[in-house]
């Protein structure tokens, strides 16, 4: 979708389409395997599947956390410091920050086999995050990988809620930032992208958090339904940004409709080709069957 209409050469989005691979990745791994553990309820493939799966997991959501970070900060040096912005995110140093952002992910990810931290879960059927293997370790994980990059994003788009407020109500007479519609429209979207991240993440990360830290006290008092609610919800944001994608952008929403009528005008072709070859053996008389451009050309 990004790459027609030139919307891909906005470097701002080669992020977009790293948030996108980050949510793929549970889809073409782990999910099958959870879904497995669930028909023969249980753990059927092993501890390296189990160790590989975990990996995956978390490969994608801190790949997600750090990519909408990145989104966050390349849309606030995009719209707070449009003057310097040119410079900061040209095509070559917004590769650099993606080969760093997915360096970070792995890195970050790297420690969970040195401490034994990916195991599986029988309540929620998936080899993950074990929150009691280690305190330090689980407290250390909460912040860097979740708290932090929040303060982050929240402070970018708190001052981009600033601008534009300013903007709208003329605070700023002398501001020469023009916003467009079309910016604040992506800003938009990709807002409430981190809205429903933190929504989706945030109940599982402050429940590892507070176990974390008294592990006697608080675990016994969490009920087994909130936490696999907690961890179900976190698994379909995974699910969300396409459909968030959709609704709120309109040049999405025009090329999922193109790529569907892609996929089906064939079909419709192929059924109307055959059923007129059978009306044409069943009469000798029926005209030559001719092929309706109608379902060949889509202009949108």
């Amino acid at each position: 979708t990004l790459t027609s209409h030139g919307l891909f050469f906005f470097v701002g989005n080669i992020f977009v389409v790293s948030l996108s691979v980050a949510d793929l990745v549970v889809a073409v791994y782990p999910y099958p395997l959870i879904l497995s553990a669930i028909f023969h309820n249980g753990w059927t493939m092993g501890n390296v599947h189990c160790q590989i799966s975990g990996f995956l997991m978390g490969l994608s959501v801190i790949g997600s956390i750090f990519n909408i970070t990145a989104i966050a900060i390349n849309r606030y040096c995009y719209i707070c410091h449009s003057l310097r912005y040119d410079k900061l995110f040209n095509l070559k140093n917004t590769c650099c920050y993606l080969c760093l952002t997915w360096i970070l992910t792995v890195v970050a990810i790297v420690p969970n086999f040195f401490v034994g931290s990916l195991q599986y879960d029988p309540r929620i059927y998936s080899c993950t995050f074990a929150q009691t293997v280690s305190t330090s370790y689980t407290i250390t994980v909460v912040v860097v990988h979740f708290i932090v990059p929040l303060s982050v994003v929240t402070f970018c788009y708190l001052r981009i809620w600033i601008l534009v407020i300013q903007v709208k109500h003329r605070v700023r007479q002398d501001c020469k930032q023009k916003l467009r519609a079309a910016d604040i429209r992506n800003f938009l979207t990709m807002f409430v992208v981190f809205v429903l991240f933190a929504v989706c993440w945030g109940p599982l990360n402050f429940i590892g958090l507070a176990v974390s830290i008294n592990p006697s006290k608080v675990q016994p008092h969490i009920p087994e339904w909130l936490f696999v609610l907690s961890y179900f919800m976190a698994y379909f944001n995974s699910c969300l940004n396409a459909v968030i994608y959709g609704l709120l952008n309109q040049n999405f929403r025009k090329e999922y409709k193109r790529i569907l009528l892609t996929l089906w005008t064939p079909r419709l072709l192929f059924i109307d080709v055959s059923k007129g070859g059978t009306e044409g053996m069943k009469s000798k008389h029926s005209p030559a069957i001719t092929t309706n451009n109608n379902h060949a050309e889509i202009h949108l």
